[in-house]
């Protein structure tokens, strides 16, 4: 995938074209001053992406520590107080 920088002004004046790119092509760079405003991807790239796999649950049943002994002390003492 390349990915191909626009100012904002570009962005603005192209902006069906830049569409069609980051569906075709990739993400497209938006700047602005020079430095990367935005990141401009397709629906499916961005699904992909952010897709969600599993939860939390299953996240800590997987984790390689869950077998390791790890011990975590606890405070029984009560927090601080803090005045507001």
């Amino acid at each position: 995938m390349s990915s191909q920088n626009w100012t904002v002004a570009e962005a603005k004046a192209k902006f069906s074209e830049m569409i069609a790119r980051a569906m075709s092509e990739g993400p497209q760079t938006i700047t602005r001053n020079g430095h990367t405003a935005a990141v401009v991807v397709g629906a499916e790239e961005w699904q992909r992406k952010t897709k969600r796999v599993g939860n939390l649950a299953e996240f800590f049943a997987a984790s390689p520590l869950r077998e390791s002994g790890l011990k975590v002390r606890r405070f029984k003492t009560r927090p601080r107080k803090i005045d507001l």
